[in-house]
């Protein structure tokens, strides 16, 4: 596989500056950049699969019929909140 460039980047004196004074002994602004790149990439797929993993289970939920609306979900919350409120204050 061939290696390929990323566009150079034009960026304020400041952020290159700030970049600069977080580099670990040995790295380069270089490494740094391609590493933010790398865990922003991890990021956006790992949360693209969670919505994706939501929006699936969202569904399943409503064909089987075991679908439990926002509010009613919120009620039922709020209600173990009272009771271990209610316990806490007992204690």
């Amino acid at each position: 596989m061939k290696n390929a460039t990323l566009p150079p980047l034009r960026v304020d004196s400041a952020l290159r500056a700030a970049a600069e004074s977080v580099l670990r002994e040995g790295e380069t602004l270089s490494s740094f950049v391609l590493e933010a790149v790398r865990l922003n990439i991890e990021r956006r797929e790992t949360q693209r699969e969670f919505i994706a993993r939501g929006l699936r289970a969202r569904e399943e939920a409503r064909t089987a019929s075991d679908y439990v609306s926002a509010d009613d979900m919120l009620a039922r919350l709020d209600a173990i909140l009272v009771e271990a409120r209610d316990r806490d204050a007992g204690a």
